[in-house]
């Protein structure tokens, strides 16, 4: 995959304005062509893409998948720490947008206008890796969803979760044909945020409701002291999981001048109001059913079958939203490189291209998560091979190397300091997950019913 030369490409709506960088921001161009949409979407519009993530129905797992590992104190503390370094990194990665008097609309875009073609390829191989797991997750998520509507309805157990996940591949395909790239989400992203409230509020209302009810919990953190380090460092990576999407200079490309300046207000948004959503469920959840509690807080949940319905019914519809979100780079490189450049979006040719090309990557998707549907296991996985050498060691060390010259030797060791200890964790990570993998695997054949 070589990169082709910079094109000149008018960034819409943009304006005189600099990016508080000193950086003149009106009419640069970007460091790769693209069919898709550029330099038009408002912060709050990115602000919302950005919480639509956060708050995806992944929010459901994340009371059995960290707090149940680390307990109150290792979850609370992870928690808030996770937040304060994914904002930072996340941050610095912002300021690197417009590096060189270019839009990197790209992560392998912004690697190799540091690095080279060999690390655009690498951040490229890590950035599909990262985003193929992600969505394989929300499949997953959207097919428990669905599993669990079904039961709500009939007990006969005809549906099992390989076959819900089946339907809700299709589902996800379906909504990728008709939307063609990221920007045109818009009016979607009310709706996810509708669809993420209403699961929310329900799942935190019927766990309120149980919680006060039931007996004291049990908070202990179970297992034998070599297992419990391989689930705390699993649930580590799950951590930083919960708030970065991997994808950061895609999302950023969508929006308007002073892009800067605009991608801050869109991050403080998401790591301030937009995460309250995300710890109101996690510690409510996991007060509510201690060390009982499941990868899909749903299933824990008491309460009248109508409410059940409707919040499992919202999980699985604003899953089918966020899963376009993390898999729009993938669109974007397939209509870029292989897409027709005549006639608009909805073109017969251009709707039948997307048909043909989406449907075989979600099919790719919907069969690895059929095979190997354990979620929290693919939060660790992906957690560990892409968000922490994606967002924290490449993000402080592209920093690093494009302020070289600005930064004072206790800048400079801040960041190396980073750099290693992220690398460290990454690796360990990704061991401790393939461990629970193996067990998992194990305990499960391939297309289990779990």
């Amino acid at each position: 995959m070589a990169m082709p030369p910079a094109e000149k490409v008018i960034v819409v709506d943009a304006n005189p304005s600099k990016n508080g960088h000193g950086d003149e921001i009106d009419d640069l161009p970007v460091a790769d062509a693209t069919s898709h949409q550029i330099g038009v979407d408002p912060w709050y519009q990115v602000a919302f893409v950005l919480t639509t993530g956060v708050n995806s129905a992944y929010v459901l797992g994340y009371s059995g998948s960290l707090m149940v590992p680390l307990g109150w104190v290792g979850g609370t503390v992870g928690l808030l720490l996770a937040a304060a370094v994914s904002m930072y990194a996340n941050a610095l990665l912002g300021r690197l947008h417009l590096l060189g008097g270019k839009r990197h609309i790209r992560y392998r875009d912004l690697a190799g206008h540091i690095y080279g073609p060999k690390m655009y390829r690498l951040t490229w191989a890590m950035q599909y890796v990262n985003l193929f797991m992600i969505n394989t997750g929300f499949i997953i998520i959207a097919g428990q969803a669905l599993k669990a509507l079904y039961l709500l309805i009939s007990n006969d157990g005809a549906m099992k979760l390989p076959y819900c996940i089946a339907v809700s591949g299709f589902v996800c395909a379906l909504f990728a044909f008709g939307i063609p790239y990221l920007s045109a989400l818009r009016i979607w992203l009310g709706f996810s945020t509708v669809f993420s409230l209403t699961y929310i509020v329900a799942a935190c209302t019927l766990s309120l409701k149980d919680g006060m009810r039931s007996p004291p919990r049990d908070y202990s953190i179970q297992g034998d002291p070599s297992s419990r380090v391989f689930t705390t460092i699993g649930a580590a990576a799950s951590l930083v999981f919960a708030y970065n999407t991997g994808m950061l200079p895609e999302i950023q490309a969508t929006v308007r001048a002073p892009v800067v300046k605009n991608m801050e207000k869109a991050l403080w948004f998401q790591f301030t109001a937009g995460c309250v959503p995300l710890y109101a469920i996690i510690v409510i959840g996991y007060w509510a059913y201690g060390n009982q509690t499941t990868t899909y807080l749903l299933n824990n949940v008491h309460g009248p079958v109508w409410i059940k319905a409707v919040a499992n019914l919202s999980a699985f519809l604003q899953t089918v939203i966020a899963l376009h979100i993390f898999a729009s780079p993938m669109y974007e490189y397939l209509d870029t490189r292989f897409g027709s450049k005549v006639g608009g979006p909805f073109a017969m040719h251009n709707v039948i291209f997307r048909v043909g090309v989406r449907g075989g990557y979600l099919a790719v998707n919907t069969l690895m998560a059929a095979m190997l549907p354990f979620l929290g296991d693919f939060m660790s996985l992906t957690g560990a091979l892409s968000t922490f050498p994606l967002t924290f060691v490449l993000a402080n060390h592209m920093y690093l190397v494009s302020n070289r010259q600005r930064l004072s030797s206790l800048q400079k060791s801040w960041h190396w300091l980073n750099i290693v200890f992220f690398t460290i964790l990454s690796i360990t990570a990704a061991i401790a997950a393939l461990r629970l993998i193996a067990r998992d695997s194990k305990e499960y054949h391939i297309f289990a019913d779990v």
